[in-house]
C-alpha cells in the first residue's frame, strides 16, 4: 500500500513557498486558529468571485492579505465599495484588527492568471457540475483537454464514490501527458474538492504538471 503525501506540501521550499508567513511563539495556536477561520470565512465570502488561494503575511504591526481570484471587478466593485465591504467584514472577525493599537490590515485582490492551470478551480469546475447531474466521464473528458489546451506537461484526476448515483462507491480516473509525483524539481499543483450530491459525496482530486516558472 502506497503512502501518499500532499504534492504540494512536498515541495515547499525547492518550488512553492508557505501560504501563511509569520512567526508567532507566544500566540502560536491562537494565530494559526486565526489563519484557519480567515481562509474559511474569505473562501466562502468570495466564492462566486473564483477564489483560488489566499496568501496571508504577518508583522508585529501589519497584517497582508493576497487574495488571489479569477474575477477581480467581483470583489473590488464600483469606486472600490466591494473592498470598503471585505474591509469591514474582516476587522469584525479578526481580534489583532481591533481596539486602539489595531494591526494594520492590508488586502490585496491578485488576478489568476491562466485558471485552467489552477488545480483548485478546475477540481471546483468539476465539482459543481457533478452537482448539476452532468455525466462524470464527459466532465472528466473535458477537464482534461482544456488544462492540456492551456499548456500543462501533464494533468491526473480522480473521482471516487458513488458516481452518477451508483449503488457501489467506484473509482473513476483519468490520466493525459506525465505526473511524476516522486520527482520534487516538478511544479505539481494539487486541490482535492469534494462535491455533496444527493447520493452521498465524491471526491474529486486533480493534479496539474505545470512549467516550472523561470526565475
Amino acid at each position: 500500500m502506497g503512502q501518499k503525501i500532499n504534492p504540494k506540501l512536498l515541495r515547499i521550499g525547492p518550488v512553492f513557498n508557505w501560504s501563511s508567513r509569520w512567526f508567532d511563539e507566544k500566540r502560536y495556536k491562537e494565530t494559526m486558529l486565526e489563519d484557519y477561520f480567515l481562509r474559511k470565512a474569505l473562501m466562502k465570502r468570495l466564492e462566486n468571485a473564483g477564489i483560488s488561494s489566499i496568501d496571508i503575511e504577518r508583522s508585529i504591526n501589519s497584517i497582508k492579505l493576497s487574495v488571489f481570484v479569477l474575477r477581480p471587478g467581483m470583489v473590488i466593485g464600483r469606486a472600490g465599495t466591494g473592498m470598503d465591504e471585505l474591509r469591514k467584514y474582516l476587522v469584525s472577525i479578526l481580534p489583532k484588527v481591533k481596539g486602539k493599537n489595531a494591526a494594520k490590515l492590508d488586502i490585496r485582490i491578485e488576478p489568476v492568471k491562466e485558471p485552467n492551470l489552477d488545480a483548485y478551480l478546475v477540481a471546483k469546475n468539476i465539482s459543481d457540475q457533478l452537482l448539476r447531474r452532468l455525466p462524470a466521464k464527459r466532465v472528466m473528458n473535458q477537464a482534461v483537454s482544456k488544462v492540456m489546451g492551456s499548456g500543462a506537461k501533464g494533468v491526473r484526476i480522480i473521482l471516487s464514490g458513488r458516481i452518477g448515483g451508483a449503488e457501489i462507491g467506484r473509482r473513476e480516473k483519468l490520466q493525459q501527458g506525465t505526473v511524476p509525483l516522486s520527482t520534487i524539481r516538478e511544479n505539481i499543483d494539487f486541490a482535492s474538492v469534494p462535491a455533496l450530491t444527493k447520493k452521498g459525496y465524491i471526491g474529486v482530486k486533480v493534479w496539474i504538471n505545470r512549467e516550472r516558472e523561470v526565475i
